[in-house]
């Protein structure tokens, strides 16, 4: 039986590592808690590694602990020029419109920085909503809580007819555990964690063909 939802993450999933925008949010990251929370370098980096495990994503962190208010956060860290690093991407809008199966995006960031990157990638109108941190606050990947609404979100009652596709082992070994087939992006992924690998989205049909 063909899968019937696919749940795509944003950030160097729709595109490749190399281009770039992710360590360039990383940065805005940095200096949002240098210039906004006064935290030094070295705070930075130790509070970062801590809420990345500990809830997910900085920015969850920096919430519980600091009161942090998450649309200025979220406008901050993602005022980049997205035209330096992201260009239209015909062959991956071809792939996405032969897929059948529903189209989401499953993101920690918010929507807006979605639909920037969506329409830098050229690929409007290919997918059928966007799952972001906000609809599944307070939790997010690779919570169980953050799964189980998205399944709710999509109308899905059975993981099992569902695709995960993320760049973070930590995200697919989650979805995997619950029962979602996972397909884990990266030129040099090697995890165990993940159903396949993939170094280019635009070879997704594939995969989900040989299943």
């Amino acid at each position: 039986m063909p899968f019937t939802t696919i749940f795509f993450d944003l950030d160097e999933t729709l595109y490749p590592a190399s281009c770039g925008l992710w360590p360039a949010i990383k940065d805005r990251i940095n200096l949002y808690m240098r210039e906004r929370l006064g935290f030094t370098p070295e705070q930075i980096e130790i509070l970062r590694d801590r809420y990345f495990r500990e809830y997910g994503t900085t920015l969850r962190g920096l919430q519980a602990n600091h009161n942090v208010n998450e649309a200025d956060y979220l406008t901050f860290v993602h005022d980049l020029p997205l035209e330096e690093y992201l260009q239209p991407d015909p062959e991956m809008r071809t792939m996405l419109e032969a897929l059948s199966a529903q189209k989401l995006i499953f993101t920690n960031a918010d929507a807006a920085h979605a639909y920037r990157v969506i329409h830098a990638l050229g690929l409007d109108g290919c997918f059928n909503a966007i799952l972001d941190v906000h609809v599944v606050e307070p939790y997010c990947k690779p919570m169980r809580q953050a799964f189980e609404i998205a399944l709710e979100f999509a109308g899905e009652s059975d993981p099992g007819q569902c695709v995960v596709i993320d760049d973070l082992p930590y995200t697919t070994h989650a979805a995997r555990e619950l029962g979602f087939f996972t397909v884990l992006m990266g030129e040099n992924s090697s995890s165990a964690d993940a159903d396949a690998r993939l170094a280019r989205l635009v070879d997704l049909p594939k995969i989900l063909d040989g299943r």
